[in-house]
């Protein structure tokens, strides 16, 4: 999935949601999530947060990505559950050998047919792959500027997808000259339309996975993040 640069509608077309109200006739530019452009370390934890669980749920995440996450290791923990959850993760990344998570990833998400678990928003809202919930989403997608990589075959509503179009989302907006509010309002508008009704639900899954040691510690990671998110968008 790419991001293209493109202006969005002055007068879009009347939706189901108010993101279109949210969204400012303009373009997006390029995100690289460079941290640097991000106006305060608290936003650049969000992003990275949501770029970590995106790299390490699209493929087997690589020897370098593995690096980074071992690092969390030394995160000073109290009884904070996300530090908690972001502590085991480091040390399940410092203590699991490449081929264990390899093996892991396709028990958990490929498997003979199917893996364990199905990592797509259509499947945890309807019980089917490709349905209404994928075709909202794109509408979504493509008002905002977002344009589908046509090398990439997976639907857009995987999980990973999902994380990369937030990471996106807070990188660009905190890059803006804009009130903490306007900043906000479409990820809050986002993430409570496709996230919030099952991402949480994927995560809780994954973190009890019987197929899983590594992924575990991801799920309760991803559990953690979400419920700070929830706490942080929306209330």
């Amino acid at each position: 999935m790419s991001l293209k640069n493109m202006s969005l509608q002055a007068q879009p077309l009347k939706t189901d949601t108010d993101l279109h109200s949210a969204v400012s006739v303009g373009a997006f530019a390029d995100a690289n999530l460079d941290q640097q452009s991000l106006q305060s370390p608290e936003q650049q934890y969000r992003a990275a947060a949501y770029s970590v669980l995106a790299a390490l749920l699209r493929d087997v995440p690589t020897p370098e990505t593995m690096l980074q996450v071992a690092e969390f290791s030394k995160v000073e923990v109290d009884e904070d559950e996300l530090l908690l959850s972001m502590s085991s993760l480091g040390l399940a990344a410092q203590s699991t050998e490449l081929s264990a998570i390899d093996d892991e990833y396709h028990l958990l998400f490929v498997g003979l047919g199917r893996g364990e678990l199905v990592p797509y928003g259509s499947w945890y809202l309807t019980g089917f792959l490709m349905e209404q919930p994928l075709s909202i989403l794109r509408d979504d997608l493509a008002l905002l500027g977002f344009e589908r990589d046509e090398s990439v075959v997976e639907p857009e509503d995987h999980v990973a997808a999902m994380c990369e179009v937030m990471s996106m989302l807070v990188a660009e907006d905190s890059a803006k000259e804009s009130s903490m509010q306007a900043e906000n309002e479409i990820q809050s508008l986002f993430f409570e339309k496709h996230i919030v009704p099952w991402m949480g639900r994927f995560f809780e899954d994954l973190s009890k996975s019987e197929s899983a040691v590594f992924y575990r510690a991801v799920g309760r990671f991803g559990s953690a993040f979400i419920n700070l998110e929830k706490q942080y968008l929306l209330v």
